[in-house]
């Protein structure tokens, strides 16, 4: 063998170049560094979008206009997690690359090219892969590029608040976790957790007392103590003692409800907690399982001084394909114009509904907040969280599908 290295060739050089400027790049500046490489390797113009927070528009880095993701060939890419190509008039063809970071839906890289052969597909998702590190990299920096257009202002809760939040996704080969949190810009009593470490899913729902600046900090309080708690090796019952501790010490004019969650990945044994909070939900060969994860009524947290007494902890063990539905009481409590709730039942038929259709887990819940936004009409007056798990140990597919094509609409 040789000990000569072979010379990188010239895609390979501007990768490198590209993976080193990523380094110290401000996320503005993507767009223009994409651009340079696929124009250097003659495979056209390219564009960066970033969905916005609500997942309703694609929102783009550099010049040009925002694109719906629903009814746009780039919107189906970022539904589906698959690259989507249609004829351009102006340059023979428009493709779209999905920018995904581990689990976590960020935007889409667009590509207006004459051809699009094996090697350019290959040396765009690769472009696609490092802007996504870049952009996570830099995600405070670049969230007021995709959000700073919007005509809705972000409150101060919801600001301090989404600081703490995790990413929307998380996922290995045998459980995916996606949350959602809605409204987005106002209100800021609602959170959700979920971290992957040693072969387990910690997941945690929280629903703090008011609407206030007030509720936003005991929501990042209890936040910080479930990590904190977690982070030095305590289990379901430290992680709400914690908390409970916390909020009794600090906000005792405070509480909050919640579910805590810990599932071992390799056997599907979890062990929950539920302090106050409506219960989770088990949907098993699509059907939801009446009273799978019941329990005996709990004070929310920050009251458990008042009995003394420790939070009981329950086991179930999961098969493969559940799926479990954490929620908080703003999602089956929206009202439309007649004033009918959206309801426990059409929240899990639509999850039954869309799953059963082949629709990814971060996409059906996306598809679900928004339909719950639509019920109601003249705007939430709670906040909504929802989180999806789903457990299998056979490999699961990855959060986003593989299908090409156009957007069925």
């Amino acid at each position: 063998m040789s000990d000569e290295t072979l010379p990188l060739n010239l895609g390979e050089e501007l990768l490198e170049q590209f993976l080193t400027a990523g380094r110290t790049l401000d996320p503005k500046d993507a767009p223009r560094i994409a651009e340079q490489y696929t124009r250097a390797l003659g495979l056209g113009s390219s564009s960066v979008y970033l969905t916005d927070i609500q997942q309703n528009r694609l929102v783009a880095l550099a010049d040009g206009q925002d694109l719906p993701i629903d009814g746009t060939l780039a919107g189906w890419a970022f539904r589906t997690g698959s690259m989507q190509v249609a004829e351009d008039d102006t340059t023979g063809l428009v493709a779209w690359f999905p920018l995904v970071d581990g689990a976590e839906r960020l935007g889409v890289l667009g590509l207006r090219t004459r051809s699009l052969d094996r090697v350019a597909v290959r040396r765009c998702r690769l472009v696609a892969a490092l802007l996504a590190m870049v952009i996570t990299s830099k995600r405070d920096t670049s969230d007021s590029y995709a959000h700073g257009t919007r005509a809705d202002t972000m409150s101060l809760p919801s600001e301090m608040l989404r600081a703490f939040l995790p990413p929307r996704t998380v996922c290995t080969d045998r459980v995916i976790s996606t949350a959602v949190l809605e409204p987005a810009y106002r209100l800021g009593g609602d959170a959700f957790e979920h971290s992957l470490a040693d072969g387990v899913l910690h997941a945690a729902v929280l629903d703090a007392m008011g609407h206030d600046l007030a509720s936003g900090l005991t929501a990042a309080l209890a936040l910080a103590a479930c990590r904190n708690a977690r982070r030095n090796g305590g289990d379901v019952p430290d992680l709400v003692a914690t908390i409970d501790e916390a909020l009794h010490t600090w906000f005792p004019d405070r509480f909050a409800t919640g579910v805590f969650l810990r599932l071992d990945l390799a056997t599907g044994t979890l062990h929950w907690a539920n302090c106050g909070h409506p219960e989770p939900l088990l949907i098993r060969a699509n059907e939801v399982i009446a009273d799978a994860l019941a329990g005996p009524d709990e004070l929310p947290l920050g009251l458990g001084h008042l009995t003394g007494a420790p939070r009981t902890v329950q086991t179930f063990s999961l098969q493969p394909g559940d799926r479990l539905l954490l929620y908080t009481d703003g999602v089956v409590d929206a009202k439309g114009t007649q004033h009918e709730f959206f309801g426990l039942e059409r929240f899990t038929d639509f999850v039954i509904r869309t799953t059963a259709a082949g629709e990814a887990a971060p996409e059906a819940l996306r598809r679900l907040i928004h339909a719950i936004l639509e019920h109601q009409d003249e705007g939430l007056t709670d906040d909504a969280t929802i989180m999806v798990i789903e457990w299998n140990p056979v490999a699961l597919p990855p959060p986003h599908g593989h299908r090409t094509g156009t957007d069925p609409g």
